[in-house]
């Protein structure tokens, strides 16, 4: 009986020491696992703030047109005799574009020619008959002083005549000269619509399409549309570049020369004219070209990385140490590229901002452990 107790007693004994020493083991090996798993202090990144200019550029169709573009249309309702361009003729300013005819215009000549030589006549008749009355009453008790009076009234009254009918026949004159089509200023016939012996007249009255259309090409004006937010960047006598389809390979410079000073009520840009030299001729009106504009302001702002913004939807705002203390400022965002942005509000240069911020940085942490890092 003692010696069955004795053995129990010591299986029990044997049993106890290795659950203890499978214990211990175990305690020992999840110490070992928690002080693998515990992660070091995390170390915040800042940015010291600092000024600096983006540069940064954006792309936009735009349009070639002339400089100078007219319709030309006849003055008078007439027919074409003789056309002396066609499509494509290049012109100089005064040169004859085309001559027509009129053959009521030629009765309108006569009529007129022949009523100022009739008042002419008439004026010239009473002008003598009032002076020789003149002349006889400076014998006292000749002429009576209402004959003078009468005489004088005639004269002015037949030279007003006169007068009408050379305006009427210098009128008729200038309208004849109207059949004679000349170009108002140098360039290129790019549209004609009318072959000889056509009937045309003033837009709308005998002509629903010009006869011609003339543009100026040797000088093009570039046209684009600024949107509100890049307008400021934009000035005048700033040289852009910009490319056309039909050469692929090569870039045009443009000068900028007119800007409208307003929006455009619909669609909220600005328009902004470039001239462009063409003495070539290689590039043509109606072109679409692809703008290049650099977004370079001359003033310095605040730049920084993106990630140092928040975008909540409560407020947009960066996160600043002060004595190691986070604190949230709001600010206003500018443009952005290569992963930096410009940013406007309450801060100066030198402020330590988190390069990484968000909203897990409350207001007023404190945080330890940081490091200055460069942008």
């Amino acid at each position: 009986m003692n010696k069955y107790f004795k053995h129990t007693m010591a299986a029990i004994s044997g049993i106890a020491c290795g659950m203890m020493m499978v214990g211990c083991s175990s305690s020992t090996s999840e110490t070992k696992v928690k002080t693998a798993d515990t992660p070091a202090a995390a170390i915040m990144e800042v940015i010291e703030l600092k000024r600096g200019i983006l540069k940064s550029s954006i792309q936009m169709p735009g349009e070639l047109i002339a400089f100078q573009q007219v319709d030309i249309y006849a003055k008078e309702n007439s027919f074409v005799k003789k056309l002396y361009v066609d499509v494509g003729s290049e012109v100089k300013q005064g040169q004859l574009l085309a001559v027509m005819e009129a053959p009521e215009l030629n009765s309108r000549m006569l009529a007129a020619s022949s009523r100022l030589k009739s008042q002419e006549a008439l004026y010239i008749a009473s002008k003598a008959g009032y002076e020789r009355l003149v002349e006889t009453s400076k014998t006292p008790g000749t002429i009576a002083p209402n004959d003078l009076d009468v005489a004088l009234a005639k004269k002015n009254s037949d030279l007003a005549q006169y007068e009408a009918a050379r305006a009427a026949y210098a009128e008729v004159t200038d309208t004849r000269n109207y059949l004679e089509i000349r170009a108002p200023f140098s360039g290129v016939i790019s549209a004609r619509n009318v072959n000889t012996g056509a009937y045309v007249g003033p837009s709308g009255k005998g002509s629903e399409f010009p006869m011609f259309i003339l543009q100026e090409q040797k000088k093009l004006r570039l046209v684009i549309s600024v949107p509100e937010a890049q307008t400021d960047y934009l000035h005048e006598n700033d040289t852009i570049t910009f490319g056309v389809n039909a050469f692929p390979n090569q870039k045009f410079t443009a000068h900028v020369a007119r800007m409208a000073g307003a929006l455009d009520q619909r669609l909220r840009s600005q328009r902004i004219e470039m001239d462009v030299d063409n003495p070539s001729k290689e590039l043509l009106p109606g072109m679409v070209a692809d703008v290049k504009i650099s977004l370079t302001k001359k003033d310095s702002t605040f730049i920084v990385p993106k990630t140092a913004v928040v975008n909540s939807p409560e407020r947009v705002f960066v996160v600043r140490f002060v004595n190691k203390k986070a604190e949230w400022v709001d600010v206003k965002t500018g443009r952005d590229t290569d992963g930096n942005i410009e940013i406007y509000g309450n801060l100066n240069a030198g402020d330590n901002l988190a390069k990484k911020a968000s909203e897990e940085i409350r207001q007023g942490t404190t945080i330890g452990n940081t490091r200055l890092v460069d942008l």
